[in-house]
């Protein structure tokens, strides 16, 4: 039996990486701590939830005698991680993150049958990372705060970016969105932050479906009213048909929109949705934009279960480092949660990993039985009086 860790290391690809290494020359003058070693070290600080290089160092030097089935031939010392945060590319590891994630992302478990429609399902929204502005000088956002921003497009199969966007946290959410690669039929769920029709237009031209929650002050005409069914899904309101009537607006996005209206039981509100796609039913674009909370909770997930609060390096390059080997880690923890047959809370696989990082332990067996209950054993049978 080997370690957690190790053991959790080997569902690594490394030949993907190493594929990536040598394309991207990050090895060259390595001074010893090569883009492995760099790897593995900050896969342990979030892991481990280190706080500094040093823990890093230190945490891995308890593991002599195990470090050579890392892959790694000597401990980390804390300057070369410093060192190595600060002057290898972090393209390294956002390449190695997506790698991973056509091979490890692929499990049948990740694939979420919920819609009845044969569009891919993304679900687009951002989140702030703060700074302090003193010591990370470059990540600009108010005048006494410094902050990164992830502009993220979650896959809803499997609830992991298919693409993320850190740019400083001044970047409003639809200016992030721009650049954003979308696949043709697919559909975009989206808050109103991105109620910008120029975005819209964009996004429709290239034949992208999105389903937004619209602004209050937007300005409209209805063209027709649809009918709502009458027996079922009595949380639809409204379904009709729709032309914006702001002169700015209806130059940028002339055609027609579908404006479906929906009440929210849980906040007590009504919740208002503007689409392109005038198939599917208004239940259908309401559970769509129901949805979108999964994208929350892998925000949450992100900041409270890996090392994304505080930074172990101050630089940009560091911190970008640190944020897409915690994306990495995540995409490990969920491939695991989907390899395993008992029913994983992603919060509790973490804290068991964590305090069991150095335990001899048989990976697999363990996450399908992590309780592990020991068998009673027989009774205890008593020879019978014969006189």
């Amino acid at each position: 039996m080997l370690l957690y860790f190790l053991k959790i290391i080997q569902k690594l690809d490394r030949s993907k990486f190493k594929k990536i290494v040598k394309e991207r020359q990050t090895d060259k003058h390595n001074k010893g701590f090569d883009s492995w070693n760099h790897l593995i070290s900050m896969l342990f600080c979030h892991f481990s939830r280190s706080k500094s290089v040093r823990d890093i160092s230190n945490g891995l030097r308890s593991a002599t005698g195990n470090l050579n089935h890392l892959g790694i031939d000597k401990t980390p010392s804390k300057s070369s991680v410093s060192y190595q945060n600060k002057n290898r590319d972090h393209e390294l590891f956002k390449a190695y993150y997506f790698a991973l994630l056509e091979s490890l992302g692929q499990h049948p478990k990740f694939k979420q049958v919920k819609f009845r429609i044969k569009s891919k399902t993304l679900l687009l929204d951002s989140t702030t990372i703060s700074l302090c502005l003193s010591i990370f000088d470059w990540a600009k956002y108010k005048t006494s705060k410094g902050a990164v921003k992830m502009h993220t497009l979650l896959d809803f199969d499997g609830n992991l970016p298919a693409y993320i966007n850190i740019t400083n946290g001044k970047i409003a959410d639809n200016k992030g969105a721009y650049d954003i690669p979308l696949l043709k039929g697919s559909v975009v769920i989206a808050d109103r932050f991105y109620n910008d029709f120029s975005l819209l237009n964009v996004w429709d031209s290239k034949q992208v479906f999105f389903v937004i929650r619209h602004k209050d002050n937007l300005k409209f005409e209805t063209i027709k009213e649809l009918e709502l069914p009458e027996n079922r899904h009595q949380n639809i309101l409204k379904d009709e048909l729709i032309s914006l009537t702001n002169t700015r607006s209806q130059h940028i996005y002339p055609k027609e929109l579908r404006r479906v209206a929906m009440w929210n039981e849980q906040n007590n509100q009504v919740i208002e949705l503007i689409t392109n796609q005038f198939n599917w039913t208004a239940n259908t674009i309401s559970e769509l934009y129901r949805s979108r909370r999964m994208v929350e909770i892998f925000f949450r997930d992100l900041k409270q279960l890996l090392h994304i609060k505080s930074f172990v390096g101050t630089s940009k390059n560091a911190v970008m480092i640190q944020i897409w080997t915690a994306l990495i880690t995540i995409l490990i923890l969920k491939a695991l949660r989907a390899q395993s047959k008992f029913k994983w809370h992603l919060s509790n696989l973490v804290a068991f990993i964590r305090l069991n990082l150095f335990v001899k332990i048989e990976l697999q067996r363990w996450l399908d039985n992590p309780l592990n209950e020991v068998e009673k054993p027989p009774p205890k049978l008593l020879q019978g009086v014969l006189f």
